[in-house]
C-alpha cells in the first residue's frame, strides 16, 4: 500500500477555496480545479518505494519516488491483477479526482467505445496531429465518468422535453429565442432537439451574441429558475452555449448524490465540489461554454438526441457498510466508506488495484493514518484494511 503524492491542476474555471478547504491549507488565491489520482501520463501520480521502481525485497532497495505509471509499466501483473490485465490492458483503466468548479465547465459529450476507435483511427490515418487545437479523439478509449458531490453541487446533465425547453425560452421573452422554441414544438422529439441544437450551434455568431446578451439580461431580471444561465452568461458573454444550455436539464446534487454520464450525453458541470471517477481517456467533444473548437458535424454524430430524467444516483449500502454507486461499466467502480468510532476494521483486500481517498477525519488505511485529501494505492492482491473513524472512497475496477 502506497500513499499517493498528487498532482493539482490549475484550470481557469476552478474554485480558489474548495479544494485548500478540503485539504485544510491556506489558498493561494489561484484556481485549483482538479487534483488527479492514478496513471494517467498527463500527470500521474507518485509514490514512494524502493528503487527499481518497486524491488523492495533488495538488501540494498533504498526510498526513491516513482511516478506511478512507471511502477505499473515494471510489473503490470504484479499492480493490477492478471485479470484486470487480461481485460483492460497494461494500465490503470480509471483516473480519480476531486473536482473543484467554480465557474461553469465547458459543455460537453463523450463518444462511446467503438465511436472512439472510429474517430481515433480515422484522424490517425489523416495525420492530424495529436496536439493540434482542431484534433478530436486524442485516444481509441470512451469516457463515461461519474461525479459525487461532497458539497451542494450544480450542473447541467441530459436532455430535458423539448415541450419544457420550449417553455424555458418562451418566459424570457426574447424575440430572438422564439423560432428555437418554435422548432421544439413543431417536430418530434428527437428531430426537434437535433434541429435546435444544430440552429444554436450554426448561428451566425454576431447575431448569437446579441442573442445570448439579451438573455443574459433577462434572466438576470427574472431570477429563480432562470438565475443559472444568468450565471453561465456571466462566464461565457456571447457563447452559444448560453442558449444550448437551455436544452438541458438543470440538477442540483447534495452531498452524496451522484450523476452517471454515459456516452451521447450532453453535460457542464457549474459549480461545487466533488468526487469524480472516470475512464482514462482525453476524449471530449465540445458544444459550448469554450474557446477550444467544436467539431459540429462530429458532436452530432456521437449526441443522443433523447430527452432523459438526469438519473440522480444514491449509494447502495452492503452488510460490509460499503456503498456503492451502480454503473453499467466495468473500467471503474465507486463506493464510499462511512467509519464509526469502536467499529471493527474493514477487510477491502481485492484482486483488482483500488485507490482509497479520505474525505472526512482521520481513517487508516493499513498503518497508514489519512486526512481529508490524501489518498493511497492498493496493488492487486495486497492487504487492505481500513479502520478508525472518517470517510473513504474507494475506487476499483470489475475484473
Amino acid at each position: 500500500m502506497d500513499r499517493l503524492s498528487n498532482t493539482v491542476r490549475p484550470y481557469a474555471w476552478g474554485s480558489t477555496t474548495l479544494i485548500p478547504t478540503l485539504l485544510g491549507v491556506t489558498p493561494t488565491g489561484e484556481p485549483q480545479a482538479e487534483m488527479w489520482m492514478g496513471a494517467h501520463p498527463g500527470a500521474p501520480s507518485r509514490i514512494t518505494r524502493a528503487n527499481s521502481a518497486g524491488d523492495a525485497t533488495a538488501p540494498s532497495a533504498t526510498a526513491a519516488e516513482h511516478a506511478l505509471t512507471d511502477v505499473i509499466a515494471a510489473d503490470p501483473a504484479g499492480e493490477l491483477g492478471q485479470a484486470a490485465v487480461d481485460k483492460f490492458g497494461p494500465r490503470l483503466p480509471f483516473l480519480l479526482k476531486l473536482l473543484a468548479a467554480g465557474a461553469p465547465l465547458s459543455l460537453q459529450v463523450h463518444p462511446d467505445l467503438a465511436q472512439a476507435q472510429q474517430g481515433y483511427a480515422d484522424e490517425e490515418r489523416r495525420s492530424v496531429p495529436i496536439d493540434a487545437p482542431h484534433r478530436t479523439y486524442k485516444d481509441a478509449n470512451h469516457k463515461p465518468e461519474l461525479i459525487c458531490a461532497l458539497t451542494p453541487f450544480d450542473g447541467l446533465c441530459g436532455f430535458r422535453r423539448p415541450v419544457e425547453a420550449a417553455e424555458a425560452m418562451e418566459g424570457l421573452g426574447v424575440d430572438s429565442l422564439k423560432p428555437y422554441a418554435d422548432l421544439l414544438r413543431a417536430h418530434p422529439e428527437e428531430a426537434a432537439l437535433r434541429e435546435v441544437l444544430t440552429a444554436i450551434l450554426t448561428a451566425d455568431p454576431a447575431e448569437m451574441a446579441e442573442t445570448v446578451a439579451a438573455t443574459a439580461a433577462a434572466a438576470e431580471r427574472l431570477g429563480g429558475a432562470y438565475a443559472p444561465y444568468a450565471r453561465i452568461a456571466h462566464h461565457f458573454p456571447g457563447d452559444a452555449g448560453v442558449v444550448a444550455a437551455m436544452l438541458l436539464n438543470y440538477v442540483q446534487l447534495q452531498p452524496g448524490e451522484a450523476l452517471y454520464l454515459g456516452a451521447g450525453v450532453p453535460h457542464a458541470y457549474l459549480d461545487g465540489l466533488g468526487v469524480e471517477i472516470m475512464a482514462n481517456s482525453d476524449n471530449v467533444l465540445r458544444c459550448g461554454l469554450t474557446p477550444k473548437h467544436i467539431d459540429v458535424p462530429e458532436l452530432l454524430r456521437i449526441v443522443r438526441f433523447e430527452a432523459t430524467e438526469p438519473g440522480v444516483l444514491r449509494p447502495e449500502a452492503s452488510p460490509s457498510g460499503e456503498e456503492l454507486y451502480e454503473t453499467p461499466v466495468d473500467e471503474f467502480r465507486l463506493s464510499r466508506f462511512d467509519l464509526s468510532p469502536g467499529a471493527a476494521p474493514v477487510d477491502l483486500t481485492a484482486h483488482t488495484p483500488q485507490i482509497l481517498l479520505c474525505t472526512a477525519g482521520t481513517p487508516k488505511a493499513g498503518e497508514l493514518g489519512l486526512v481529508p485529501g490524501e489518498s493511497v494505492f492498493v496493488p492487486a492482491g495486497e492487504k487492505a484494511e481500513v479502520s478508525g473513524t472518517g470517510t473513504l472512497f474507494r475506487a476499483t475496477v470489475v475484473a
